[in-house]
């Protein structure tokens, strides 16, 4: 079963359990963790599911694509390089994630 664990902006961590095939997003809003707006429900068109990755995770997610590259750009706190939205990233059965979510979404 793959696992998030979410670090908020203050520090403290969060992991749950996700269903396989589910988007990181989709885990955060299920289970009430706190930094995650998801205002567009995942269609891609808002910035409020902005994450930072933990470096040691990005290899073992799939490329960006052009459109949530572009979505990044509107994010209310300033992208990095292991910036994502968390709709993007789907699960697999064996991820364990970390994950920190930004101080604001809006």
């Amino acid at each position: 079963m793959p696992t998030v664990t979410f670090t908020d902006a203050q520090g403290e961590q969060r992991t749950v359990e996700a269903a396989a095939g589910d988007s990181v997003m989709e885990t955060a809003v299920r289970n009430g963790v706190p930094g995650i707006v998801a205002e567009c429900g995942g269609s891609l068109s808002c910035a409020t599911c902005h994450v930072f990755v933990a470096e040691e995770d990005l290899g073992e997610l799939p490329e960006m694509e052009e459109m949530e590259d572009e979505m990044l750009y509107g994010t209310s706190e300033e992208r990095q390089e292991n910036s994502r939205l968390s709709c993007q990233l789907r699960l697999a059965e064996d991820t364990d994630l970390h994950v920190t979510t930004p101080e604001t979404q809006v």
